[in-house]
């Protein structure tokens, strides 16, 4: 693939050229995709799209890659990078936020607590983007953003901006109208209530120090590795598989929570990758549960 077609285009934004992607996913590992792209605000991610689009080329939109593994073999193609670019954060009314898709959700429920809004409380460990967060329809602690979107502003196939109100996005467990129709997440508002500052950061404490007790943040991971199969949690399954601290070369399960597949030290993709193989094929033999992956792959 040839992409100096771009080359006209370097004002729209950061390029970097073979970027290893291991230097911007959440468990550090991933080959290198042939075009890393950082647009500056959403005209640019338009015309670069439409560039990509005339030219098929291969691509994926990322947010802060908190969820996906590159293949070591990297991605023959574009990944356009959307954190801290798309970075609208702002009132819309006295208890809705608009945010933009590279927002991390982070700070935009930091955002709300500094208005007095309630109801971002269990985004503030996450730590994605609000675009990825509203792909997945991300969640924690009993929160979902199904709860509080109000409506979604998104790019369709044919890169018309529209928007969704939140019973049109068919929000379910990690999943959304995004995935089922290939859309792209610009921004979301976000419909609240009002709140007591103090209690709303009192919360925030509260689950921060629940994750720094049960989550291994020290090391790198996309969080929870496998969504929760109806009737059972993914972590109590793997932990009764006699799986918890389990190391295959690099990579592994966590010690303090077995939903987490980490990089325990220097594990390539494919590490990665054949842990959750062997942790799927260990609890479907003991259990008869398929655990199904939460995190995206890219590349062949």
């Amino acid at each position: 693939m040839n992409f100096n077609d771009f080359d006209i285009y370097k004002n729209l934004g950061e390029f970097y050229y073979d970027e290893p992607m291991k230097n911007h996913t959440s468990f550090n590992v991933g080959g290198p995709c042939k075009l890393l792209i950082k647009p500056k605000d959403e005209d640019s991610l338009i015309k670069i799209l439409k560039e990509i689009k005339k030219n098929n080329y291969n691509y994926y939109v990322l947010g802060n890659c908190t969820n996906v593994i590159v293949r070591d073999n990297g991605f023959d193609g574009i990944i356009i990078k959307l954190k801290n670019n798309l970075n609208d954060l702002k009132l819309v009314s006295d208890t809705d936020i608009y945010a933009g898709a590279g927002v991390s959700l982070k700070k935009v429920s930091e955002f709300a607590m500094e208005n007095s809004l309630t109801g971002l409380e269990f985004c503030h460990g996450i730590p994605g983007s609000l675009g990825g967060g509203v792909t997945m329809n991300a969640g924690a602690y009993d929160g979902e953003i199904k709860n509080v979107i109000k409506s979604v502003r998104l790019l369709d196939e044919d890169l018309n901006i529209i928007e969704v109100s939140c019973d049109g996005m068919n929000f379910s467990y990690r999943n959304s109208l995004v995935q089922e129709k290939n859309l792209i997440v610009l921004g979301a508002t976000f419909s609240l209530s009002y709140g007591d500052k103090t209690e709303i950061r009192e919360k925030y404490e509260e689950f921060d120090r629940r994750r720094e007790e049960k989550q291994p943040l020290d090391l790198p991971s996309a969080g929870s590795t496998f969504k929760r199969p109806t009737g059972y949690f993914a972590g109590k399954l793997i932990d009764d598989s006699g799986l918890r601290g389990f190391t295959h070369n690099g990579a592994g399960i966590s010690e303090k929570h077995c939903g987490f597949v980490v990089n325990k030290n220097n594990a390539t993709a494919s590490d990665v990758l054949e842990t959750i193989e062997i942790v799927q094929k260990v609890v479907q033999d003991k259990f008869n549960v398929k655990l199904e992956r939460e995190v995206k792959i890219i590349g062949e």
